[in-house]
């Protein structure tokens, strides 16, 4: 799968990243599975995958801290707090 750039996930609604999501997911077990049985040809396309679903992840989580409302956002981490 070709990597997901930044424009690309902010036209995508929450629905569509989870179900690709899964779909990556699925895909990186069947790899690992495949590699450790008989190999794959491009090993580094693990790496590839594993970044695909970070950046799924990460714009999720952007999203739910978007939605999230002042005293949502001040009950967070204080540790958040301290990174400002």
């Amino acid at each position: 799968m070709a990597t997901k750039k930044f424009l690309e996930l902010q036209e995508m609604s929450v629905d569509a990243i989870q179900s690709e999501l899964s779909q990556i997911q699925v895909d990186l077990n069947r790899m690992k599975f495949d590699h450790g049985s008989k190999g794959l040809q491009n090993p580094l396309d693990l790496n590839s995958t594993k970044k695909d679903i970070s950046r799924l992840m990460t714009e999720l989580r952007a999203r739910e801290i978007k939605a999230m409302t002042p005293a949502e956002l001040a009950g967070r981490s204080k540790i958040r707090l301290r990174r400002k």
